[in-house]
């Protein structure tokens, strides 16, 4: 049986669009928590969401930063696996040609530590079928080498950027995954639609720290590690919220601490044109279909036909008040109170 039964949910326009390419809906998941989406094929059919976005691919084999390298934390936990992988032959070998046979839709994570590097890995995956988005990883904090993290500044993560177009498969969207350890948000966003990003996807973790308290030592051996879960949600709702009010028709990958449906409503709300499920499948690995299936009933729950219209409605002004007595259901008693007032 199918996770999500779409026949007996309301009826409510899920696709989504993100820089010219249709999803059948907005529900993604997260770089880094379900590696290529085959631990969570066996919990539900992983081409029932919109697409499954890859850990971060790079080109040579990485082991990633020493152990220990997970911490819980009181609302989320904090890694720092240091973006371990087989690298790309491996990946377009193995994972890729798996994703494209399940009928999902590959949404490939990238990572370098150059700009050549990035430039490469667009190259290999422009020669592969079944890609249907890349998201350039320019903000990962789990690197040992802080400098490696491009979207701390604008010129690094446009050169990144630039790269990445010049050598990626024409017709596919380049998203920038975007850091919140920044200064100014919006300066790094426009950075890299300026120099070719088709989209954004906002925002990856925070950079933490976890002391022992009985070793006296940080907990994680490489230090510091990228703080995810809900603790960061209002944090990630601000940041769509300022990219989107700056740049209305930029299409937006939203996430950071998603776990129900309505927390995904959130960052639609605030001007994200789709979200990404993450932390949230270490305790519920079924948790992408279960926030799609919420956010569909929270959509129709609002008046909303279509997906599409709930995008960025919170930046709208508030309908006005019925003037008058007209449509208003007032009892004499608040009638009353309300002559009072105005007196």
């Amino acid at each position: 049986m199918r996770a999500v039964d779409f026949l007996t949910a309301p009826d409510v326009d899920m696709g989504a669009a993100l820089a010219g390419r249709r999803f059948p809906n907005p529900v993604f998941t997260a770089s880094g928590c379900a590696a290529s989406g085959r631990e969570l094929a066996q919990f539900f059919d992983v081409a029932e969401l919109g697409g499954v976005v890859t850990k971060s691919v790079m080109l040579r084999p990485r082991a990633g930063r020493p152990t220990p390298r997970m911490a819980e934390t009181p609302s989320g936990m904090l890694n720092s696996i240091g973006l371990q992988g087989p690298g790309i032959d491996a990946f377009c070998s193995h994972d890729l040609p798996w994703l494209v046979e399940q009928g999902a839709r590959a949404v490939v994570s990238i990572a370098g530590s150059s700009v050549q590097d990035y430039a490469e890995l667009a190259g290999r995956l422009a020669e592969q079928p079944g890609v249907a988005m890349v998201e350039v990883n320019i903000s990962c904090p789990n690197v040992e080498d802080r400098g490696q993290v491009f979207g701390c500044d604008p010129g690094a993560a446009s050169a990144v950027i630039r790269a990445v177009r010049a050598e990626a498969a024409r017709g596919v969207p380049v998203f920038a995954k975007l850091s919140p350890d920044v200064t100014d948000i919006v300066a790094v966003a426009r950075a890299c639609v300026d120099a070719g990003a088709h989209g954004l996807s906002m925002i990856n973790t925070l950079l933490g720290v976890v002391i022992d308290t009985d070793t006296l030592r940080p907990t994680l051996a490489g230090t510091t590690g990228g703080l995810s879960g809900p603790a960061i949600r209002p944090v990630a709702v601000r940041c769509v919220w300022q990219v989107h009010a700056a740049m209305p028709d930029v299409p937006i990958l939203g996430m950071g601490g998603i776990a129900t449906g309505l927390d995904a409503l959130q960052f639609v709300l605030a001007g994200a044109s789709a979200v990404s499920v993450g932390t949230a499948v270490f305790a519920d690995p079924g948790a992408p279909v279960r926030v799609l299936a919420q956010l569909r009933e929270a959509l129709a729950e609002r008046g909303f036909p279509r997906f599409s219209d709930a995008i960025g409605r919170a930046h709208r002004p508030p309908d006005p008040m019925p003037v008058g007595n007209e449509n208003v259901d007032v009892t004499a008693e608040e009638a009353a109170e309300h002559d009072d007032a105005v007196r």
